[in-house]
């Protein structure tokens, strides 16, 4: 494959004269793009270094950098790997990553390396800057301001005389590039070189950068709204938003696992033959991390046995409950304390005995986030919904809104935070105006209304969205002072709080294309998802994939005959895409995507390899697994797989 930021070293001959009289060298080098990626260092590196040393210089020091021009990633990167001993920062790469470079460091940065001209566009970097791809870079002349694609009428040997007011007379929008290369010069004590230099344009040829410009300009806005990366797939939510939520039919049987929180599986404390009611105990909490269970119907227990797990893929312990169909009310089942007069302790204690956990899908049990021993300022409550299709969420803000804020106000005492706030995505009106008006009058809750973004609702994604600070690798919301919850998982503790009923029961979205009659459920806790699926009409085409969840994070499940869950929000059906994939090009999509400012890049290329070292190295177990890289792999190479493959590894030692 054709190389698409094609650049190489200048000419010796070029290069020679240049490093004269500069020394303590530092030696930055971009791995370059859009070609096949292959673990390996370009050699325009090392044969600088070589050069230099010849010519007596020191170089205190060199580093190689994916996607140089990636501004967010590399400004990060150059304050710890530039030495303070650094004097001349020589850069090796298309004209995009040298202005990048010359913009964060107040050293000087020279171009060692020209760009050359390719078919095709340019530019297409998360910069503000642009490249001409005009086969000889005259940054190390302008002080790292291309004098190209900076001035409206590409001048080389100075500005023409028509600014007025340090503004171009093309374009008033547009700065002069020639004065701001004047002042950058100037402020390195460089002016004098710059105006005995005379630019001749060697091997020149101008490809049109302006449509790129505007299109990278938009993408740039969108791609930085709240946080870094993220992507915009097809929302898909007509299929299920305008359908009203209704009670699903009563199970005749349930299954419901041992396991369906984070943590250790519970232990049982019922056995077969025993007769059971809603809302009664059917296993206790195995250690801090973990989550009791309870029956969402009436009836007998005519098994304890192993059952296929809807998100595990295996079979786990469930116990078997046959419905008597008479829903009676186990005597456990009773309102709280009045809020006023409930502690802090009290709250944490009801909401772990009743197995409320996290339903937005890791399924995280709420009382390990409320004893954190970290000082929480602030609870949000997620009501993004960002993944496509699902609309359970969206269905219960509008539903139950006086029970999101009453379990709010638990979370909010419950962890001794200051203040509340429900976050929505823009593409949700009915619920922001409910919610608006329904918070109006209390001072410590507040709705904020954000762009809709994937994945806008992953904790961290939130926190840095809302707060404006990162959750530290391996960190937790509460290490920041942040607790965060799902509307759903405030829906449960207010159940909980009101009426003593534990997590039992939640809104499932049944919906996709391939889905007959979709429709928004509430469902009861080990339901089966074949049934759900036959009541609302089957599947229409046999090449159709069933995921619980949604599209970006959903699981696949290929046996129907598995439970809902407490964190299943969606039951989706798809049709079936079949891509192969091909060898990754390196053309950075991944990298400009990742909302953890990864490179997913390389976990394509460790997995298969089977190097989980250099997978640790590349952060992986930061990975929040949001399928934002997969979705928009130019190669089709299922990365999320690849990364679940390497996690699963370490975790074992391997």
């Amino acid at each position: 494959m054709e190389n698409y930021t094609k650049f190489k070293l200048k000419r010796k001959e070029e290069l020679t004269p240049f490093l004269e009289d500069k020394d303590n060298l530092f030696i930055l080098a971009c791995n370059k793009c859009f070609k096949e990626f292959e673990i390996g260092d370009e050699p325009e590196c090392s044969n600088l270094e070589q050069l230099a040393k010849e010519q007596g210089k020191t170089v205190v020091g060199s580093a190689k950098i994916d996607f140089l021009c990636n501004e967010t990633l590399t400004s990060k990167l150059l304050q710890s790997i530039v030495p303070e001993e650094a004097e001349d920062i020589f850069v090796i790469s298309c004209g995009l990553g040298i202005q990048t470079v010359a913009e964060q460091l107040e050293n000087p940065v020279y171009a060692a390396s020209d760009t050359i001209s390719v078919d095709g566009q340019h530019g297409m970097a998360l910069t503000t800057t642009l490249c001409d791809a005009c086969g000889q870079c005259y940054l190390n002349l302008t002080g790292g301001i291309c004098p190209i694609v900076d001035c409206a009428k590409s001048l080389l040997n100075g500005q023409c005389g028509g600014a007025k007011d340090g503004k171009c007379e093309v374009d008033k929008n547009k700065d002069c590039a020639w004065e701001k290369i004047y002042n950058k010069m100037e402020s390195l004590g460089r002016l004098d070189e710059l105006l005995a230099q005379q630019v001749e344009v060697r091997d020149y040829s101008k490809i049109n950068h302006k449509f790129i410009n505007q299109y990278v300009t938009s993408v740039r806005e969108s791609r930085f709204e709240g946080y870094y990366g993220g992507v915009h797939p097809s929302e898909k939510k007509e299929f299920s938003e305008n359908i009203d939520l209704v009670s699903f039919p009563e199970p005749r049987t349930v299954v419901i696992p041992l396991s369906q929180h984070a943590g250790a599986p519970a232990d049982l404390i019922v056995e077969v033959g025993q007769t059971v009611k809603v809302g009664q105990k059917l296993a206790e909490a195995n250690g801090f991390v973990s989550s009791p269970i309870h029956s969402s119907v009436s009836g007998t227990v005519v098994a304890v046995e192993p059952r296929l797990h809807p998100i595990q893929g295996i079979k786990t312990m469930a116990v078997v409950i046959q419905s008597d169909g008479e829903n009676s009310i186990h005597e456990s089942v009773k309102p709280a304390k009045d809020l006023n007069d409930i502690t802090r302790d009290e709250i944490i204690e009801l909401i772990r005995e009743k197995g409320i956990v996290g339903m937005g899908g890791a399924g995280f049990p709420t009382s390990v986030k409320l004893k954190a021993p970290q000082k929480v300022h602030t609870v949000l409550l997620n009501g993004c919904e960002c993944e496509p299709m699902l609309t359970a969420d969206h269905k219960l803000m509008t539903t139950y809104p006086e029970e999101i804020i009453f379990g709010m106000k638990t979370l909010i005492k419950g962890s001794g935070a200051e203040k509340g706030v429900i976050v929505i995505e823009d593409n949700k009106h009915d619920a922001i105006e409910i919610l608006e008006a329904k918070t109006a009058d209390i001072p410590n809750i507040e709705v904020a209304v954000v762009k809709t973004k994937y994945p806008q609702g992953a904790e961290k994604m939130l926190v840095k969205r809302m707060l404006g600070v990162e959750i530290p690798s391996g960190g937790f919301p509460t290490d920041v002072g942040a607790l965060v919850a799902n509307v759903s998982t405030a829906k449960a503790v207010s159940d909980a709080m009101q009426t003593g009923m534990p997590l039992v029961e939640r809104i499932v979205s049944v919906t996709g294309e391939r889905i007959k009659n979709p429709g928004n459920y509430l469902v009861k806790n080990g339901t089966s998802v074949k049934d759900i699926i036959e009541h609302c009409g089957g599947v229409k085409g046999d090449d159709t994939t069933i995921k619980l969840g949604g599209p970006m994070m959903g699981f696949e499940v290929r046996d129907l005959n598995v439970p809902v869950i407490k964190s299943t929000n969606g039951v989706i059906a798809v049709e079936t895409k079949v891509s192969e994939a091909v060898e990754c090009i390196k053309c950075g999509r991944c990298v400009d995507v990742c909302p953890m400012e990864l490179k997913p890049l390389y976990y394509t290329k460790y997995a298969p390899a089977e190097n989980w070292e250099g997978m640790k190295e590349q952060n992986v177990m930061d990975c929040i697994e949001c399928g934002s890289c997969s979705y928009i792999c130019s190669s089709k190479i299922p990365i999320v797989d690849r990364i679940k493959i390497g996690k699963k590894a370490i975790r074992e030692g391997k």
